[in-house]
């Protein structure tokens, strides 16, 4: 694994190159008023690179010069980027701090943490992460079941979350400096206390009882006033992760009229009296494939609606063997437009260590990413930031890959492609950022762009194919031509 802590190395050290961005902030409209005007034409034009069987990771390969172009033909490959048509605004590219991160993390040498930090979380040297998620007490990435309560506490008198400040406390608040003391950061449960459902156990589903409804939504707000008594300032909650999933880990079965009813009647009405009526409140945190039906359900009731910021969603429904559902997004923002689609874990299933390099997992990502956006999502989660060399740990055995991994018995850090293809995004694309229309005119390239409030334009190009390939990129009625290798990822950024 050496040569690839070197390639790490030298992709963080290509990224330093980066110059951040720290460019006042404009005002609300400022980045739709310039695209209306917009010109590529003597902007400073540089194209980024992660590419299979090479040592390109988010590698500088190209400078070009934009100029006017005719009429587009059909034996050419192009995309085409058009300024003028913005969509949704952007929030943030991040992942998630489990237990499981926090105690691998801390494992490591203090150089080694300050790589890793400083490889998700800085914009000049790193891939610029700026959101964050984690869970409200245990998961299946912990060591084991645990709550901040004791048994039968209905009143929630013990409500104490010292375990916490062990390890992941500390490495949230790492995180959080390391990204300039601003990361957009929700938390989301598994399951209430076992005392609080009809199976007694907090694994393998079960239900919330009745009477603990007002209990577990007060348990939320006590949760986020702990943690921002400790300078870690919360989001947005969402009510349930993987609310139709009983698993062999932490889980708990809402059909969507439950987490309706717990919404209107018990967590919004809670979270407005305890003063946290900001917050924002995301719902279903589920699968695209039953998403439609959370959401007629949920957003056509205005009592619990109007709680409701967004729906998030996970990718997993490729579980039955099909494709990802990526339509039935843009079915939910078009039936509901007010609400925001957030992307709220994805993960590479089935951890095996000979695949720590296996290009198919960072497709994934690129393509989900593309895919998502596209359909209107405004934020995009991962899962667990950091895990060990088993893909844990994890109580139940559920071991999965994450982006970079930490091998505990060498304390090296190894980079997968996963890291650099979210990196294609997360570095370039900030928040507040404006999605404009992009479209491919071949179905080998994936494509999606954002205008950034500074006015810099970003465009994710990526090649599934096992071809090089030739692309005109036009901006409007100018273009440039641009060579992506097979299995690739590019970044163009037009500054």
């Amino acid at each position: 694994m050496k040569n690839q802590l070197i390639t790490a190395l030298v992709a963080v050290s290509l990224l330093g190159c980066m110059p951040e961005n720290k460019k006042p902030v404009v005002e609300q409209n400022q980045a739709e008023n310039a695209a209306i005007a917009y010109s590529a034409i003597g902007k400073k034009v540089m194209i980024y690179t992660t590419a299979s069987g090479t040592k390109l990771r988010l590698s500088i390969t190209g400078k070009a010069n934009f100029k006017p172009v005719g009429q587009p033909v059909e034996s050419e490959v192009s995309v085409f980027v058009n300024p003028n048509k913005t969509f949704q605004e952007f929030i943030g590219i991040g992942g998630a701090i489990t237990d499981a991160s926090a105690e691998t993390f801390a494992q490591l040498s203090k150089e080694m943490q300050q790589e890793f930090l400083t490889s998700y979380y800085s914009q000049a040297q790193g891939i610029g992460y700026s959101l964050l998620r984690t869970p409200i007490h245990s998961c299946d990435f912990s060591p084991a079941s645990y709550t901040y309560v004791s048994d039968e506490d209905k009143e929630l008198k013990t409500f104490d979350i010292s375990h916490d400040y062990k390890y992941r406390i500390p490495m949230i608040k790492r995180a959080l400096e390391m990204a300039g003391g601003e990361l957009l950061f929700y938390v989301s449960p598994w399951s209430p206390p076992a005392f609080m459902k009809d199976s007694k156990d907090m694994l393998q589903g079960g239900k919330l009882l009745p009477e603990y409804r007002d209990a577990w939504a007060l348990y939320y707000t006590k949760f986020i006033k702990a943690y921002e008594k400790e300078g870690m300032p919360i989001w947005g909650i969402t009510i349930q992760n993987e609310p139709m999933a009983s698993q062999t880990w932490e889980s708990c079965i809402y059909t969507a009229e439950d987490e309706r009813d717990f919404l209107r009647d018990h967590l919004g009405p809670i979270m407005e009296r305890e003063g946290l009526g900001d917050k924002k409140i995301v719902v279903w945190d589920h699968n695209r494939d039953l998403i439609n039906h959370r959401a007629a359900t949920i957003f056509e009731d205005p009592e619990a609606a109007k709680y409701a910021w967004g729906i998030g969603f996970h990718w997993y429904e490729t579980w039955t063997g099909g494709e990802p559902m990526f339509d039935n997004l843009d079915k939910v923002q078009e039936a509901y437009p007010d609400k925001k689609l957030l992307f709220t874990e994805g993960c590479v299933e089935k951890f095996d260590s000979a695949k720590y390099q296996y290009w198919p997992n960072a497709e994934r990502y690129g393509g989900s990413m593309i895919n998502d956006f596209n359909q209107g999502t405004v934020g995009w989660t991962d899962w667990n930031i950091l895990l060990d060399q088993t893909g844990g740990p994890n109580h139940v055995q559920n071991f999965c890959f994450s982006p970079i991994h930490a091998d505990t018995r060498t304390g090296e850090l190894i980079y997968t492609p996963s890291f650099y293809y979210i990196g294609h995004f997360s570095k370039f694309i900030r928040p507040r950022a404006k999605r404009v229309s992009t479209v491919s005119s071949r179905s080998q390239l994936l494509s999606t762009s954002f205008i950034n409030e500074d006015g810099s334009l970003v465009t994710v190009v990526m090649n599934q194919s096992d071809m090089e390939m030739d692309y005109n990129l036009y901006v409007k009625s100018e273009g440039i031509k641009v060579t992506i290798l097979p299995h690739a990822i590019q970044t163009v950024v037009i500054e």
